[in-house]
């Protein structure tokens, strides 16, 4: 069992490569250019940069999560089909959260504007992640072991999410109909990536998207997407999307001249610094 949870995203390599393959024999035969060579390299590039990082943190993660473990509250089973749909429903409302403060706070910014900077919208976007956000991304679901789920299964949970949501980087399809109202799909993740001012930081669920509709998020796709960050950083270069937006925060820090320029620089929103 531990070893199928540890390596259930690599098995879905193959997958993700052939769903790439899919996207652009349909982009060509519409004549639709959906992707761009150096972009794509880019996104394969940090993909790269993210399992070097991902792979040795998550064995730190599980050792964390399994010590918190020891003081869980509830002794939720883990082979109990109840159990697991609690867990996706925990998952999804603490990845909420995590997505929420890393659009809205400008040192964890730093970490997740990687994965909006590509100015296209398919399958290899989904693969644009970053190289940082094991360091910062894993502490929200602390609470998930201290309740009572077991560490792997949390870990597991994760890996779900992060495949479901490889598919709904995609301008292949429109809508999905009634699920359009529980599940995030396509149309409302196309919404999360775009810089016209009316979808800027909305749409943050995983896999439902029902938490947005809850605490207000939520924006539907009404007018076309442009992709992309407000100022975008005009490069390809995996090294210099992972460590643009943290260059832009020492910057500011460099310029700040009291204490709370330096809070506003690293804690406030991304807006209200100079640097975006």
């Amino acid at each position: 069992m531990n070893s199928v949870l540890d390596n259930l995203i690599l098995y879905f390599i193959p997958v993700f490569v052939l769903s790439i393959a899919a996207e652009l024999l349909w982009a060509a035969r519409r004549r639709q250019e959906i992707y761009e060579t150096r972009d794509t390299f880019a996104c394969l590039g940090m993909g790269i940069g993210n399992l070097v990082t991902t792979v040795p943190m998550k064995l730190f993660w599980i050792w964390l999560y399994t010590l918190v473990y020891q003081f869980r509250i509830f002794d939720l089973p883990v082979d109990q089909l109840w159990s697991w749909a609690l867990l996706l429903v925990a998952d999804d409302f603490t990845y909420y959260w995590f997505h929420r403060a890393h659009h809205r706070v400008r040192l964890l910014w730093c970490t997740h504007s990687n994965h909006h900077s590509s100015e296209r919208f398919n399958f290899a976007v989904a693969l644009r992640q970053p190289w940082t956000e094991s360091f910062s991304a894993y502490w929200f679901w602390l609470p998930l072991p201290l309740i009572g789920f077991h560490p792997l299964a949390v870990i597991a949970m994760q890996s779900i999410s992060l495949i479901y949501q490889f598919f709904v980087h995609t301008e292949v399809v429109r809508s999905l109909g009634p699920l359009e109202a529980v599940l995030n799909t396509p149309a409302h993740h196309r919404v999360h990536h775009g810089n016209n001012p009316r979808y800027l930081d909305k749409n943050y669920g995983g896999m439902l998207i029902v938490w947005d509709r809850l605490f207000g998020t939520f924006e539907p796709e009404i007018e076309r997407v442009r992709y992309g960050l407000v100022h975008n950083v005009d490069t390809f270069n995996p090294a210099r999307i992972a460590f643009h937006e943290f260059a832009a925060m020492l910057r500011d820090l460099r310029l700040a001249k009291s204490w709370r320029a330096v809070w506003i620089a690293v804690a406030r929103e991304p807006g209200a610094s100079a640097a975006r």
